[in-house]
This record gives structure tokens, C-alpha cells and sequence, in this order.
């Protein structure tokens, strides 16, 4: 009886050690780190660091010489385009301008005295020119009734007042010539003179103001070391921002393209978009100049501040990405190792598009939901049975 019941716990006990022996064989398989394939949105993004200048900056110099009569303006005063900033005094221009405005009216009286000779030439010419006519009648219709000199001087006097009329008219010819001289006179005097009266070119802010009331002013176009200007005038209203972007990634650069601009002194971003850029790339650094337009319609920003921008160089929305540890290269040409359906390892070719630090954009090889192994691909080889488990490797859309 008891041999019966240790062969009974004998049977039992092999039974038993079945499922723990499929158990174990499950546990067997290597476990293998994968990421979903899925679609996100991937930017490619360069940063670079300028400072912010005037959109416009300029130094307002005088036309003419003279005393500063007034100047109405000063540091930080905001001015609008066309609004007066100082007067200079120039006596001497104001007399030349009295004299021209005489020498117009000279001129035009000049103008209607020779018309009125005109008029008296025409009729002497008339007079003579009718009396000749009837002489040299009569002496075709009865040949001995008038003399022959008196048919002379008649015709003298016909030419002579024909000349007369020719003089005239050169005379007012001369005469309009000379008023049209004196009108640009007068109008060069007249332009000099609005010069004294200075105005801003564009709204804006004055930044510096270098002359006082009384000061003389020398003409802006002397040379640099005798002009002085009056004051320097900043468009901050827009603000412009030139980055040294790299020449690796030039190619990408467009106009329009959104740039972020946060200003750590402000602990704020703005948003701008690049303006223009000079389209050639500087030997000495190589790098090309990239202009950045940023609104400033408040004033909240300051030419000098510093900011840090951030450029979009490619942008992909709804795009198959996988995470760059997925991939290896095999013969030149970009794999990624896929767990199937029943774990099984296949090795795939894939084609690339877009690159960030952290993923990549896949074209073509993988499908939404796909298990890509992120890790230990060293050691795994296509076919082999793994158990996947799928982590996070953190934020995917990458910048740099």
C-alpha cells in the first residue's frame, strides 16, 4: 500500500513539470528594446545669436551753412516722417532769394516790351510793305507815272521794317530765354532756402543730438571733419536682426521663412521672418549675412538688446518617423531591424528624408505601427525570435 502511493506521487510530480518546462523555454527569448513607428510633426531648426539694430538709422545733416536758429527736438524725442527738427538761419540766402524774385520780375517785364515792339515793327512793316505795293502797281499799269527812285526807297523801307520785325522777334526770343534762366534761379534759391528749414526723413526716435542753438552748421556736403550733423534719427518701429548663417545650410535658407527670436532680458519671444540676405557667402567666416525683420509696433524692444533666434530650415507635418538608434547602415544603404507579428526579426532597407538629432523621416521600407529595435542591435540578426518591449525614448522632434 505505501509502495502504491509513492509511485502515485511519483506520476504526479512528472506531471507537474511540464508547464513549468514550457515556462522556462518562453523566458528564453532575448528581450528586445523597440519604438513604435508613427507620424509626427518634424522641424529641422538652426540657432544663432545677434543683436538687435535699427531698422533705419541715420545722421540729419544740414543742406546750407548758417546759424542754428532753433532746434525743436532731443533725446528720445518720437518724430514722425516730414516733422520740422531744426531751422537754420541763413541771411545772405534770403537776399539772394528777394534779388532772383526781382530779376524774374525784370525778366518778364523784358518779355512784354518786346512783344509790344513786335507789335510796333509789324505795323511800320505793314505800313511800308502796302505803299510799295500800290508804287510797284502803278508802275506795271502806267510805267512813266512814278520814278524809279521813288519805287527804290519804298522797297528799302519795305525791307526795312521786315528786318525790324525779325529783330523783334529775336528780341523776345532772348527775352523768354532769359525769364525761364531767372525762374530756375529763383527756384534753386528757393529750394536752398526750404533746406534751412530741416525735417525727419522717417519716423522714428532721436538717439543723439549734437548741436545746440546758436551753433553754426556747416552744409552736409563738406567734408566729414567741418560738417557736423544736428542729430541721429533711429527707426525702431522695426527692428532687424543679421545672423551668420552657416554655409552648410544656405541652400535652405528662404525669404518668408518664420524665425523665433527670444530676448533673455525680456524673458519673451517675438516671432519675425527672414527680409533678405546677401546671397554670398564671406570668405573670412564662412558664412552669409541673414536679415531678420522683427515688428516693433510697442516699443518693447530696444536696438542693442541681445536675442537668441531660431531658425526653420525644413518642416515636415504628419511625417513616418523613427528615432535614429533604429538605424544602421548595411553596403551604403540605411536598415532598420522590425519585429513581426510572432517576434521574428526582419531586416529592412528604408529610405530617408528629413533628419533631426533625435528622429528621422522615413520615406519609404516601414508603416505606421511597425516595432523598430532601438537598442542591442549588435548582437540580434534578421530571423531570430525576440520578445519586444517597447520604451520611450523621450521628446522625438528634435532641434539643433
Amino acid at each position: 500500500m505505501f509502495l502504491l502511493l509513492l509511485l502515485v506521487l511519483a506520476l504526479a510530480g512528472c506531471s507537474a513539470e511540464r508547464p513549468v518546462k514550457a515556462k522556462s523555454a518562453s523566458d528564453g527569448l532575448p528581450v528586445v528594446a523597440v519604438s513604435k513607428v508613427a507620424r509626427q510633426h518634424l522641424s529641422r531648426t538652426l540657432e544663432l545669436a545677434a543683436d538687435f539694430r535699427p531698422f533705419q538709422e541715420v545722421e540729419v545733416h544740414a543742406k546750407v551753412a548758417g546759424y542754428l536758429k532753433d532746434i525743436r527736438v532731443d533725446v528720445g524725442d518720437h518724430v514722425q516722417a516730414g516733422q520740422l527738427l531744426a531751422t537754420v538761419e541763413v541771411p545772405e540766402l534770403n537776399d539772394e532769394v528777394t534779388q532772383a524774385a526781382a530779376q524774374f520780375r525784370h525778366s518778364q517785364a523784358e518779355v512784354t516790351r518786346a512783344r509790344d515792339e513786335i507789335a510796333r515793327a509789324e505795323s511800320g512793316h505793314a505800313a511800308g510793305h502796302a505803299s510799295y505795293e500800290r508804287l510797284a502797281q502803278v508802275l506795271k499799269t502806267r510805267p512813266n507815272l512814278v520814278a524809279q527812285q521813288e519805287i527804290d526807297e519804298a522797297m528799302a523801307r519795305d525791307r526795312m521794317g521786315e528786318a525790324q520785325v525779325s529783330a523783334a522777334k529775336s528780341t523776345l526770343a532772348a527775352a523768354e530765354q532769359q525769364v525761364q534762366v531767372s525762374q530756375a534761379s529763383q527756384a534753386r534759391l528757393n529750394t536752398l532756402l526750404a533746406y534751412s528749414l530741416i525735417t525727419a526723413p522717417f519716423a522714428g526716435v532721436i538717439t543723439h543730438r549734437y548741436a545746440d542753438t546758436g551753433a553754426m552748421i556747416q552744409a552736409g556736403t563738406a567734408s566729414q571733419t567741418q560738417a557736423m550733423p544736428l542729430v541721429r534719427l533711429s527707426q525702431v518701429s522695426l527692428l532687424r536682426l543679421v545672423l551668420p548663417v552657416p554655409e552648410s545650410v544656405v541652400p535652405r535658407v528662404r525669404v518668408g521663412t518664420p524665425v523665433e527670436v527670444r530676448v533673455p532680458a525680456l524673458n519673451r519671444t517675438f516671432q519675425g521672418r527672414v527680409a533678405r540676405f546677401s546671397g554670398q557667402v564671406q570668405v573670412a567666416t564662412r558664412t552669409m549675412d541673414t536679415e531678420v525683420d522683427v515688428p516693433n509696433p510697442r516699443g518693447e524692444l530696444t536696438p542693442g538688446l541681445y536675442a537668441y533666434t531660431t531658425l526653420t530650415l525644413d518642416e515636415r507635418s504628419d511625417a513616418l518617423a523613427v528615432p535614429v538608434q533604429a538605424l544602421a547602415t548595411q553596403d551604403s544603404q540605411p536598415t532598420a531591424l522590425v519585429v513581426g507579428t510572432s517576434g521574428v526579426l526582419e531586416e529592412r532597407s528604408v529610405k530617408l528624408g528629413l533628419e533631426t538629432p533625435n528622429v528621422v523621416e522615413v520615406l519609404s521600407g516601414l508603416s505606421e505601427g511597425d516595432l523598430v529595435v532601438v537598442a542591442g542591435r549588435n548582437q540580434l540578426k534578421s530571423g531570430q525570435t525576440v520578445q519586444p518591449r517597447i520604451v520611450e525614448l523621450g521628446a522625438t522632434e528634435g532641434t539643433r
